[in-house]
């Protein structure tokens, strides 16, 4: 690609969509076509990669969303930090609607989604990609949540530092008895997305960053209807412009040199493709 960009967004039109210049590029990957063109702008001095997940009209539920291409076109791009806000539920009450909070643990309760390249399957290039088992321990970026947590500070915005984002399959809602039992589980929030894209980013070498804005309680952890696609909506428009700021300070704070173990994730390993 002729435009880069070194730091990657995953989120809505509404986070790139006012900024001066933006220029558009389409992308194809081994593995098809991402969610939608990469937005290429600015921020502060540095080059950013805007990419709308779900699409930038959202068409794309959780689970059709094409997470292995999204993080090759942003590694393509240039792209070697990411930052993925993406909205969920509480599954405590002190988390409710409102709550900023960055995890640093992931539970995967997905059930359908490609989540690795080292899958030993021929590409169309190809290549074989080799099988890998790559450490996960500690999915986050530790530099890329303390830019995060600073970001929401200066935006008198408290954060809430560290807890456990379980991703379901979507795009349904959970169940009250499944909500209870993720809140059983001591797990601090629940939403659709965040991955694979965690892990995708790891075996990319790519540092990956979540940031989770809680628009309601979930099932379980409150009394009333339960959860809803219009409260959802409602909340998270009520605070996009908030969560905007964050994200664009946290650009900014994002270092410019790679120090974390992300950058080495795949040091001595012999992958079966060649990276972009």
């Amino acid at each position: 690609m002729d435009e880069q960009a070194e730091i990657g967004v995953i989120g809505g039109s509404g986070f790139y969509s006012f900024l001066d210049e933006v220029t558009e590029v389409s992308v194809d990957t081994p593995y098809g076509r991402p969610s939608d063109s990469l937005f290429l702008g600015v921020l502060g001095g540095r080059k950013v990669a805007f990419l709308p997940r779900h699409g930038r009209d959202h068409h794309l539920p959780p689970h059709r969303i094409n997470y292995r291409a999204n993080m090759w076109a942003l590694r393509a791009a240039g792209v070697r930090q990411v930052l993925g806000p993406c909205a969920v539920g509480g599954l405590q009450p002190k988390f409710g609607p409102g709550t900023l909070l960055v995890p640093d643990q992931l539970v995967d309760r997905t059930k359908s989604r490609a989540q690795t390249y080292f899958d030993g399957e021929p590409r169309a290039d190809g290549s074989t990609p080799r099988v890998i088992h790559l450490a996960f321990a500690d999915p986050y970026c530790e530099a890329g949540r303390d830019a995060a947590l600073r970001a929401a500070r200066e935006q008198d915005w408290e954060p809430v530092d560290g807890g456990t984002l379980c991703v379901i399959e979507g795009p349904r809602f959970s169940t009250r008895a499944e909500s209870r039992w993720h809140a059983e589980q001591g797990w601090s929030v629940v939403g659709m997305t965040g991955h694979p894209e965690a892990v995708l980013a790891r075996e990319l070498g790519l540092c990956y960053s979540s940031l989770t804005l809680v628009t309601d309680l979930d099932a379980g952890a409150e009394t009333g209807e339960g959860v809803s696609q219009a409260e959802v909506l409602r909340v998270f428009g009520a605070n996009v412009g908030r969560l905007r700021e964050v994200l664009f300070s946290a650009v900014r704070k994002l270092p410019t040199e790679r120090a974390c173990d992300c950058a080495n994730a795949l040091d001595g390993l012999t992958l079966g493709f060649d990276l972009p």
